[in-house]
Order: C-alpha cells, then structure tokens, then sequence
C-alpha cells in the first residue's frame, strides 16, 4: 500500500482529481487530495496575506496529521513549487517526488522567475490591482467541451502573494529523492517549458509522457492513473 498526496495546480482545487483519488483507493492504496489555502472549497479564504509558505503548510500539515510515512508527493503545475518546499522540511517522510507537467525551481527562484517577460508583466499588473490571478480558459490546458465546462465552472482566482515569493531550499537534500517529470505535450504549457528542459538535462529525473493537455488528471485520467501505479 502506497500513501499518495495529490496538490493542484493554479485556480484549480482538491476537486480536480476527482477521477484519480477513487481510483487509487479502488487499487488498495490511499490518496489524500490537498485544497491550498485560497483556492477550491477554501476560495472564501483568498487574502493578500497568502505567501508560497502558506501553501507548503496546508501540504505538510496533512503529511502530518495523516502520520504519513514513504509518501508519493505529487505536485501539478503551481504545486511544483509547493512539493519541492514540502520535500526540503519533510524528506524523510517521502518516497517519491512526481512533478505533474509542473514547475522545477532552482534555490532562490519565485514561480514567476522562468515565466516569459509578457506573462510576468501581465500577472504582476493583475495582481497590484486585485490581489490574485485570474483564471484563463480552459482550453490552454487542451480541454474542451464538457470537461472543459466542469473546470471553468471549478476555478477560482489564485492568491497573487505567492507569485514573486522565492523558495529557498536544499537542491542536495531533495534530489536525494526519486524524482518523476510527467510532460503532458499536447498542447504543452509555455510556462512550463523551462521546467520540462530542467528535469531532460539535470541528472536522476526519471521521465513519463502523457499526450494530451496541461490537466492530465481530467483529459487522460487513464494513463495518469497507470503512470501513478506503476512508480517504483
């Protein structure tokens, strides 16, 4: 029996795995769907006061509680960032990192640090006059039709605090862990290209593809699910 931690990406909730947490249940394992502070069900506590370190305590409070022990840290887009934070403070309680299409962080970078100029720009500007991230449409992440209206209906604004917020951590202590890139490549992410170069060129990823879009867990729970079972 493996423990799986499952963390959402950006606008996104606990809700977005909803055809992934049963699954891995129904295979005799247990899977604990974490909602970051701000987002999904916990969207009435979006503040300005929400920093990056906020959301690797919601994550390690639940690795915590739950006494977890050789858990698989599974971290999707956004929730890179969160994972590697969780890793640094909790690595003896993990056994595996999985880094869904997600953002690889050097010591020291924000999540905004590989973005583009443009998108940097835009959500900085964003953020100074609301305080959060907007949600985009559905389809950059390669959905459409129903799926594509079950998640616009789903996601909420992102707290803005954690975008410029750096992430210091032991880049030794967490690549001791097995580390997991799944690329989704069709369509992929531009934001995420940065990180998809960093897990094909530093040493010990291991590496999976999904062809299909940026939300996995929704277009192609399938080959997700399969990937998951079959970590070693």
């Amino acid at each position: 029996m493996t423990d799986f931690v499952l963390v959402h990406g950006a606008w996104h909730g606990a809700w977005c795995w909803r055809r992934i947490v049963p699954r891995l249940w129904e295979a005799g394992h247990r899977a604990f769907a974490v909602s970051l502070t701000g987002t999904g069900e916990r969207a009435h506590l979006l503040s300005p006061a929400i920093r990056l370190s906020t959301h690797i305590e919601d994550v390690a409070a639940v690795i915590e509680a739950e006494e977890l022990q050789g858990a698989v840290l599974v971290g999707h887009s956004y929730a890179g960032m969160v994972i590697t934070g969780v890793a640094d403070r909790l690595a003896g309680k993990l056994a595996h990192l999985v880094y869904l299409d997600a953002s690889v962080p050097l010591p020291g970078e924000s999540w905004s640090s590989p973005h583009p100029p443009h998108v940097q720009e835009a959500r900085r500007k964003v953020i100074a006059e609301t305080g959060a991230i907007p949600p985009p449409d559905p389809s950059i992440f390669g959905l459409a039709g129903d799926d594509a209206a079950w998640v616009a209906r789903r996601q909420r604004p992102h707290p803005g605090g954690v975008y410029d917020d750096p992430l210091s951590f032991d880049a030794v202590r967490v690549a001791a862990l097995p580390r997991t890139f799944i690329d989704c490549s069709a369509p992929a992410l531009e934001t995420i290209m940065p990180s998809r170069q960093r897990a094909r060129t530093q040493p010990g990823w291991r590496h999976a593809e999904i062809v299909t879009g940026h939300d996995p867990m929704i277009s192609a729970p399938d080959e997700l699910l399969g990937i998951l079972l079959a970590l070693p």
